[in-house]
């Protein structure tokens, strides 16, 4: 997995500023000030996301485990030496989850983008107990999904590996989202990711920018695809729990209900949050708390049947 260009982000301006224009036409008068709103918060978060987004472009190399301190009064030589005593250095702070045991929580991003996007809700997870949390990028040359999806299960084999944890949660933001969803119901993912929430993203394909279907990927995310066809095929005994936040306001799904799961072998909630456009979704704050809370219950959650849904104001 590659970073994307820094000069792709225009493109995700242009899909933004043509959205609202797209939509007009179908939504009722009274729905335009929540649209309105929306979309001004969207151009907001572009705009910081844009100064953040060469941070991003390289792809993040795994902090090294803590080099283990020789015993006292031996040098890493062998010889015996007199060990001064080092001041006791306090532990972070962090906000109450308890110390649980999480597992790795990996962050995928959407297309024309990077793993920038994730800097806020990185930044909650930390502050609220997760220890391991990676993003990761993958590369815009990438035609087809099911090859992301595909890397996607090695870079999780190896985070296994590596951690010694047997299973992961992934968090996908719109086009991470379908690629995570694909490798767990297609490549037999649901052995290694214990939760996978999405946020925006198109499980039933969106309609969005049809000029832009040029990409292979973008043909891929369409709702005649062959790809959400494959996602609409049975999955029995898919072990993976399924949390998908949608939002009315996101104007890159159409219809907005394309971001919610529907599919009778999965056990899926749909988390439905008022007012958030698309590229506010991963940085809002109730939607930080809400991943928090799906990711620390999973292990109740883990064996029942799909949730009804549920709104967050």
């Amino acid at each position: 997995m590659q970073a994307l260009p820094f000069l792709s982000a225009p493109l995700l301006l242009a899909r933004l500023l043509a959205a609202p224009l797209q939509y007009a036409r179908r939504l009722p008068t009274r729905t335009s000030p929540l649209l309105l709103r929306s979309t001004v918060v969207d151009l907001a978060v572009l705009a910081a996301h844009l100064l953040l987004y060469p941070t991003g472009m390289s792809q993040e190399r795994p902090a090294p485990p803590p080099a283990a301190e020789p015993p006292d009064g031996l040098r890493t030589d062998g010889r015996l030496t007199s060990k001064v005593p080092q001041p006791a250095v306090a532990a972070p702070t962090l906000l109450p989850t308890e110390g649980r045991a999480h597992p790795p929580v990996l962050l995928l991003h959407g297309f024309i983008d990077n793993r920038s996007v994730f800097v806020l809700l990185r930044r909650s997870l930390h502050r609220h107990g997760w220890c391991h949390v990676e993003a990761l990028n993958y590369s815009p040359l990438t035609c087809d999904l099911r090859k992301a999806a595909e890397l996607l299960g090695r870079h999780v084999a190896e985070v296994c590996a590596r951690t010694g944890h047997r299973r992961v949660d992934i968090v996908g933001h719109s086009l991470g989202g379908l690629i995570a969803r694909y490798y767990v119901q297609r490549l037999g993912g649901d052995a290694h990711v214990r939760t996978l929430v999405t946020l925006g993203t198109p499980h039933s394909g969106t309609r969005i920018a049809p000029l832009m279907s040029a990409h292979p990927i973008v043909r891929q995310m369409r709702p005649d695809s062959e790809v959400i066809a494959e996602l609409s095929l049975p999955a029995p005994n898919c072990r993976t729990r399924f949390v998908a936040f949608w939002s009315e306001a996101d104007q890159v799904m159409i219809p907005a209900t394309t971001a919610r799961i529907d599919h009778p072998d999965v056990i899926a909630d749909n988390v439905h949050v008022a007012g958030v456009g698309h590229l506010a979704l991963p940085v809002n704050a109730t939607v930080a708390a809400g991943i928090r809370t799906a990711l620390a219950s999973a292990e109740e959650a883990e064996g029942e049947g799909a949730a009804d849904t549920i709104s967050v104001a």
